[in-house]
């Protein structure tokens, strides 16, 4: 019982400490002192102790963002969607001026109301995109109701970014992009439709923590993410994985057909690794490039951008003595394509030869979501004859080898000549060159046993 009474006291204590490390950001009276709108020229109004944005048709994407800056900090806020429209709080955010026109950007916490719920996700408006939607995290996936009351947490410490909806962990983002910067409050541009015309969402009891603020942090049961070019994250680290690139040199990759690595068709600039442009030839500038090693059972991650109308791929189980003569190096791939502009995505057999599918085999799922200017992380796991295809946490598609099944698609594809197809026990991954321009980075692997 004394124990317990001492526990109680210091837990209170504790609790009162942080109480006092807590400042508002609005005192729910006015915010004119501390707040000024970028952007656009949405309402902003104060109602029953509320900040309500409203939508001005006809005008950008609006901010009102605090006058002071913030680096590390615990963000705590209510927020209401009145409806339809999308919205999201910035932190470490800036702002630039294009021509007359102020642009904010920066990273949002996503206030989403559509129906695939990814309010609580990462967002870098105006720059990157989606850094870390909540297919990551699809359990924390939850229409959060209108009309009412939700609270959020945010908490920025170092390249550690993580947020919560009403004691939910969403996102577990680790990026270095900013280290300071606003907060704001996000009206989203609705256009110029009459209908959309006085839309609103609402914020209130903001407050942060600026002080002491690694002894407040909190636990997250959300999967952490990097977007730090080719710098694993603690937890990858901690669960094994490790770079197959190192972001500086080509150690551990040669071409597919050589003993050593391509001297054309690839750039190594700005911790990236670069297909060179040759007017969409396969494999005749460079070439492909292959691990030195091979692999069996893993988790491959690898991010890639391409050029809009580019074609490239990632594959594995790749047996480099076959295929000596012109063309790609045979493995299983999942193709790295622009499906709107490039014609490949209308050949071969219901699309599957688009985007994340099994190339020639089997057609990833047609509702994907891509961002073609921005960077995606294609997601191989192999474990035994299971393998799966996963873009952004997004699952593509999955597939058992070694099989009667297995064999007769193969059958039935460009690979039917090539000898027991798909079915080695391990084999080397490759990155295509496909004489397109395409960016590659933060190629990593976990080895599952």
């Amino acid at each position: 019982m004394k124990r317990f009474f001492l526990v109680l006291t210091a837990c209170l204590l504790c609790t009162g400490t942080f109480a006092q490390e807590w400042e508002s950001l609005f005192n729910g009276k006015s915010f004119k002192k501390d707040w000024q709108r970028r952007g656009g020229k949405a309402e902003y109004v104060v109602k029953d102790g509320a900040i309500y944005g409203y939508s001005v048709l006809g005008e950008p994407n609006s901010f009102l963002t605090t006058k002071k800056t913030y680096s590390d900090f615990i963000l705590e806020f209510e927020f209401l969607m009145g409806s339809r429209m999308n919205s999201g709080v910035q932190i470490r955010s800036h702002c630039r001026v294009d021509g007359k026109k102020e642009k904010v950007y920066g990273y949002q916490f996503e206030i989403d109301p559509s129906a695939r719920a990814w309010t609580g996700g990462v967002y870098d408006e105006g720059r990157r995109a989606w850094l870390y939607p909540l297919t990551y995290n699809p359990s924390a996936s939850v229409q959060t109701q209108s009309q009412v009351w939700h609270k959020a947490r945010i908490e920025a410490f170092g390249n550690s970014i993580r947020t919560w909806v009403d004691g939910v962990a969403c996102a577990n983002l680790w990026d270095d992009a900013d280290a300071e910067g606003f907060i704001a409050l996000q009206v989203h541009g609705v256009g110029t439709n009459p209908e959309n015309a006085g839309l609103y969402n609402a914020w209130r009891n903001l407050r942060i923590c600026t002080r002491d603020v690694e002894r407040y942090l909190t636990p997250s049961t959300a999967v952490q993410v990097s977007t730090i070019p080719n710098v694993l994250a603690p937890e990858e680290v901690a669960q094994g994985y490790k770079l197959l690139w190192d972001g500086k040199t080509t150690e551990g990759w040669r071409g597919a057909k050589i003993d050593r690595f391509p001297e054309n068709g690839w750039v190594i600039e700005d911790g990236l690794l670069k297909v060179m442009e040759n007017g969409g030839a396969e494999s005749r500038n460079g070439g492909d490039i292959v691990t030195v090693d091979k692999y069996r059972n893993f988790i491959l991650k690898v991010d890639f951008k391409i050029k809009p109308g580019a074609n490239s791929g990632i594959k594995y189980f790749v047996n480099t003595d076959l295929n000596k003569g012109e063309g790609s190096a045979i493995g299983c791939e999942f193709q790295v394509l622009d499906d709107t502009r490039h014609p490949d995505a209308k050949l071969g057999v219901k699309g599957n030869r688009t985007l994340g599918s099994l190339y020639d085999l089997i057609p990833a799922r047609e509702d994907k979501k891509f961002y073609i200017n921005n960077f995606s992380t294609a997601t191989i796991i192999v474990r035994g004859n299971h393998v799966e295809h996963w873009l952004d946490g997004e699952k593509l598609l999955e597939y058992e080898r070694n099989n009667q099944m297995w064999n007769a698609l193969v059958a039935y594809s460009k690979y039917k000549n090539w000898p027991d197809f798909g079915n080695a026990a391990e084999g080397h991954i490759l990155l295509q060159d496909h004489g397109n321009e395409v960016w590659y980075r933060n190629i990593r692997i976990l080895e599952l046993e």
